[in-house]
């Protein structure tokens, strides 16, 4: 099994045909997930790489292939647009990589989702992936291997170094989600430990985290409290100044809250073993698994 996507997963690209759009399609495709439609207003009509069809809307896109996923790559002024559109046409999971979104854009976009039962992930994150059923956003997939270690990040590079670590060291992964590191996201870490929790074919979960916000120390507190299977964590920024951003919007000390101290504070509180740099992932696991 895996979480949020599996072989069942067929996808429409939201801005197919850009830059990124393109380039990212051709690699999700070359791993084997089903694109099987794209929408680029006004090009409607056309094959992408002669293979994909190209609709103008995304009603269209599903009405005419079955699409029940979608992931945007389109510039952060359309992005809301795109989210809604994608709602409004019954898709399910709406992966949202672009970066850049307006704090107020999404203040609208989340409860637009929650009314229709849409679940998003991002923005501004690199998406998610079940090694060799299906790849959806930007994660590579040569460094994933399937295996029974869910992943859970709001850092992209931190992600994707972390996998390279379990990878080769024989730890494959049920599924990795990046959920992005903006202030306000559609999918937080307890959403993700519930479904790797749920999940028979994940036995333990990583989860990582940075300064900033409170989601960690509430991550901690679902831990403690439901869940059974272990965790292994790692807080990004532990270096950082109170008062300067690092890296992602939401990643920025405002008060005790959000430093990594407290937030290695919560997580050992709640029986979640930390990793003091990245390499560390590989002997805490096989301590816990």
């Amino acid at each position: 099994m895996s979480v949020f996507v599996d072989l069942a997963t067929r996808l429409l690209v939201q801005g197919i045909t850009g830059r990124d759009g393109s380039f990212h399609t051709r690699q999700m495709i070359a791993y084997g997930t089903k694109v099987v439609a794209g929408v680029t207003p006004g090009k409607g009509g056309q094959r992408f790489d002669g293979v994909v069809p190209v609709f103008d809307t995304v009603a269209d896109a599903v009405r005419e292939t079955r699409a029940n996923t979608t992931v945007i790559y389109v510039p952060a002024t359309l992005a809301a647009s795109a989210i809604y559109e994608a709602a409004d046409a019954g898709i399910a999971l709406i992966v949202c990589i672009t970066e850049g979104i307006p704090v107020l854009d999404m203040t609208k976009v989340l409860p637009y989702l929650h009314e229709r039962g849409a679940r998003l992930i991002g923005p501004n994150c690199p998406g998610l992936i079940s090694p060799t059923q299906s790849k959806v956003g930007i994660i590579p997939g040569n460094i994933c291997t399937p295996g029974r270690v869910g992943v859970v990040s709001r850092s992209g590079t931190l992600t994707y170094e972390i996998v390279h670590q379990l990878s080769t060291n024989g730890f494959g992964q049920s599924t990795c989600i990046g959920i992005g590191g903006d202030p306000l996201i559609g999918t937080n870490f307890i959403h993700c430990l519930s479904a790797f929790q749920a999940d028979p074919a994940t036995d333990a979960v990583v989860l990582i985290g940075e300064i900033g916000g409170t989601d960690e120390q509430r991550a901690a507190e679902f831990v403690q409290q439901e869940m059974t299977k272990p965790v292994i964590g790692f807080i990004a920024g532990q270096t950082a100044p109170p008062g300067r951003r690092m890296g992602h919007a939401g990643a920025i000390i405002s008060g005790s809250a959000g430093t990594a101290a407290e937030k290695i504070a919560a997580f050992t509180r709640a029986g979640i073993s930390v990793m003091q740099r990245p390499a560390d992932v590989v002997p805490l696991l096989r301590e816990r698994v």
